[in-house]
């Protein structure tokens, strides 16, 4: 098959991919248009067996680690984790909405560092609009809050996003040389985020919320330790050359055999709870791109970004890894992008991240997790308008880009 016409049909295929997956007509799973699709380009040839099997292999790693986290965030769940984080920022909050919002950010952003984005968007979302129901405060700041945090408070660990896990491997650091480097980064995204939505939502953070009866609720200790045990674990794997999907594999282990034997949850929750749909989208989608990079459009991109690492390069492929990641989401944009910079060094590979995680607040097809975020209102018939949510990005996107960006720049030459 000519190159151009290969080309095409890849990118039509992708296309295809992400509409299903934006759309999910009569809520089918997202690999019903992505497998197929990987399946044709490897049967035209258009993807090779040998590139596909190199791809896949690659990959491996990181779709075996969203599938013990998912299990683990579930696990959390089931014990009572996220519903008591919510019976804390009830009380803790003393029914001012400004207080709940900063607990909300404060709590999002830890669950999002430590059990990934999706965790914060499909768990954390409904606890938020549980505890606002039960204060009778307005819901639309602290909901906002969970999908502005689930992408831009994703920068801290390679655990906290698929794109930092892609970032992770293509950076050559060690899991807490990473997390020292975006610490400021995910401090100055978080801290430009909070003043955005403080100023954006001023005129619903007003009033008294009703605290009558609002007590926390104890804190399950086991899941808790199992928890800090899996994140110590992260640092141990990495350290020894270990794939982190591993310790977030035994942390699930060991929080699903009590919680089965407690009849907290089943042996077919929990094998639900893996979303093997999801990970079958997620490697089709990788093979898709593949195949779009090698007829063309990773030398495209590869000529987009700069070669250097000063701060005027790290600016510019930090604006290019968002553009993309809004054309054609997060993880194809990050998929394209890192090949291409992965020579240059740590800091463009970290500055694509910043693009490919922050970048997504600007609109709904950005990143999987705003998705994911924007179908659990829906379900809930709470909607929000499509314009309010455009002109929220355009307010936080620039500033946070621009900020952790630079945030980025000074610990490379902090941290080193």
């Amino acid at each position: 098959m000519p190159s151009a016409l290969a080309e095409t049909l890849a990118v039509l295929l992708l296309v295809a991919t992400l509409g299903c997956a934006i759309v999910r007509p009569r809520g089918l799973p997202e690999a019903v248009v992505a497998v197929p699709a990987a399946g044709l380009l490897l049967l035209l040839g258009v993807l090779p067996l040998g590139q596909a099997g190199t791809e896949a292999r690659s990959l491996a790693p990181t779709v075996g680690f969203l599938g013990a986290v998912l299990v683990l965030a579930n696990l959390c769940d089931r014990y009572g984790l996220f519903a008591a984080a919510g019976s804390w920022m009830a009380s803790g909050s003393r029914g001012r909405p400004v207080s709940l919002l900063a607990l909300v950010f404060a709590v999002a952003s830890l669950v999002t560092a430590v059990l990934s984005l999706d965790a914060t968007v499909v768990l954390l979302t409904p606890v938020v609009f549980a505890t606002v129901a039960r204060l009778r405060l307005r819901a639309k700041p602290h909901v906002y809050a969970c999908t502005h945090l689930a992408n831009s408070a994703s920068l801290l660990l390679p655990v906290s996003n698929l794109t930092n896990l892609l970032a992770f491997s293509a950076s050559g650091l060690s899991f807490a040389r990473f997390g020292a480097t975006m610490a400021l980064p995910w401090l100055v995204a978080i801290g430009v985020e909070w003043v955005v939505l403080r100023r954006f939502f001023a005129s619903d953070l007003v009033g008294h919320g009703e605290t009558k009866d609002v007590k926390p609720l104890p804190v399950p200790v086991f899941a808790a330790a199992v928890l800090v045990m899996t994140l110590a674990g992260f640092f141990v794997t990495s350290a020894l050359g270990v794939s982190p999907a591993f310790a977030a594999l035994a942390g699930a282990m060991i929080l699903a055999v009590p919680a089965v034997v407690q009849h907290r949850t089943t042996v077919r929750e929990v094998a639900l709870s893996i979303d093997i749909p999801f990970l079958a989208f997620v490697l089709a989608l990788g093979l898709v791109v593949k195949a779009i990079s090698l007829h063309g459009l990773g030398a495209v991109v590869t000529h987009l970004v700069p070669g250097g690492s000063g701060l005027g390069s790290l600016l510019v492929i930090a604006v290019v890894a968002a553009v993309l990641a809004n054309v054609i989401n997060n993880l194809p944009a990050a998929l394209l992008l890192l090949p291409a910079v992965a020579g240059a060094g740590t800091g463009p590979v970290l500055a694509v991240l910043i693009g490919v995680n922050t970048g997504p607040n600007l609109t709904y097809v950005g990143s999987l997790a705003t998705l994911l975020w924007r179908r659990i209102l829906i379900r809930r018939g709470e909607e929000l308008p499509i314009g309010e949510f455009l002109r929220l990005g355009a307010l936080t996107v620039p500033p946070v880009l621009i900020t952790t960006t630079v945030a980025l720049w000074i610990s490379l030459r902090v941290v080193g």
